[in-house]
């Protein structure tokens, strides 16, 4: 019997496939949590690169849009790569990439090597969102669970952007940017190499093509992912555009630095849960009927926020993240439904591209709403844009609908 119908033959057993779906989801998981923090560790440095280079404002914003412009730019790219390369060579090439891309940053002298440094990082990140996603939908698909899984991974993104910044932070009172940036390469190296132990064995991969084999070659529905990529665009949207004013909220009912650094911690708290709450509650109850909860709620208590006084607003804001970051969760968990096996690393890149583009643009156009109208009129034009958001779950729900006859 060769190795292959070996693991074939283990992971008949129950035990043997949880066992490999359990570390492909830890490496998913890992993978999410550090690219993730390693992304937003950037917000912690920028005051400091300003201050160490003589960077313009626009400059400063060049070098955060250097990083995630070149991650949401490649992630098409990277899922057709993976098809000729391999999905865990290229994730875990990736995760060494942006490893090394810190320790470039930590060597930078000036400004174009800094640049060149975080384009680097974000071509090695774009392989981890639609990869990682594909693999965990792959690996749960014949035993069930696909939307709850993809709900711990999405969850395990928003430990990372809380625990690495943090982490930075700490570091840069003990030590100095270039060595804390330098401990952040060797973070993603080591990632890189647990990613690898992880999801490189032959049992793994074995399960991966029994449960490529199970999916119906036909299965997919071209006008639902539309739908579903156009429901993620504008929740992403009104997601960050909210966060854009938040700050300019608090500060008119009073709140001061730290108040406003309160507010946003109890908002991604919430958010972090969730994500992991509503992916639980996306497969139990339905995808539209979760949608319609988590973005009517998050229309009303946006319009909310703009009327209670601040004590109420604090009360508040774990529940506005709650739903305000939930419906991704719950948004991530169909993907796999709606596009057929063999494209699903092309549909999680199109999806995180679409989503990621449309958070981008989201502070300019609403900022300038903002400029124009004031910014209670633009909050209560976010709340009413978000509940386009309910006809277009419909359309969702018609394709896996279609999907499921």
């Amino acid at each position: 019997m060769t190795a292959l119908n070996e693991d074939i033959a283990l992971t008949e057993s129950p035990t043997a496939d949880t066992s490999v779906r359990r570390r492909t989801l830890w490496a998913a998981c890992s993978a999410h949590a550090v690219h993730d923090g390693l992304t937003d560790v950037i917000y912690v440095l920028l005051p400091i690169w300003q201050l160490q280079f003589g960077l313009s404002l626009a400059q400063v914003g060049l070098l955060r849009g250097a990083y995630s412009g070149t991650m949401a730019s490649f992630q098409l790219l990277a899922s057709r790569a993976a098809k000729r390369w391999g999905r865990t060579r290229l994730l875990v090439g990736g995760t060494a990439l942006a490893g090394l891309a810190y320790l470039c940053v930590g060597l930078a002298d000036g400004l174009p090597l800094l640049l060149l440094a975080l384009m680097l990082g974000g071509l090695g990140a774009s392989t981890q969102h639609p990869l990682a996603s594909s693999m965990v939908s792959d690996t749960y698909e014949a035993g069930g669970g696909v939307k709850e899984a993809l709900s711990q991974y999405n969850f395990s993104g928003d430990i990372g952007k809380m625990l690495i910044p943090a982490l930075v932070g700490v570091l840069l009172t003990v030590v100095t940017w270039r060595t804390s940036v330098t401990l952040m390469g060797v973070l993603g190296l080591v990632a890189a190499g647990m990613l690898w132990w992880l999801i490189s064995s032959s049992r793994a991969t074995a399960v991966r093509l029994k449960t490529a084999a199970r999916a119906p070659a036909g299965q997919g529905s071209v006008s639902g992912l539309r739908a579903l990529l156009l429901t993620g665009i504008v929740d992403s949207a009104v997601r960050m555009g909210f966060l854009t004013f938040l700050p300019f909220v608090l500060t008119s009912k009073g709140a001061g630095t730290a108040g406003i650094g309160l507010a946003l911690a109890l908002l991604f708290v919430g958010g972090a849960f969730g994500k992991l709450l509503c992916g639980y509650l996306g497969a139990r109850f339905g995808m539209m009927k979760t949608v319609w909860l988590t973005e009517s709620m998050t229309a009303l208590l946006i319009i909310l926020a703009l009327y209670l006084p601040l004590a109420g607003m604090m009360v508040m804001l774990p529940l506005l993240g709650l739903a305000l970051n939930g419906t991704s969760s719950v948004l991530y968990g169909v993907v796999p439904e709606l596009s057929s096996a063999e494209k699903r690393e092309h549909a999680f890149a199109l999806f995180y591209t679409g989503t990621i583009g449309g958070g981008a643009l989201a502070p300019v156009v609403f900022g300038r709403l903002g400029d124009v109208t004031g910014i209670p009129v633009a909050m209560m034009t976010l709340a009413a844009i978000l509940l386009l958001t309910l006809p277009l779950s419909w359309c969702v729900q018609r394709g896996l609908d279609r999907v499921h006859r």
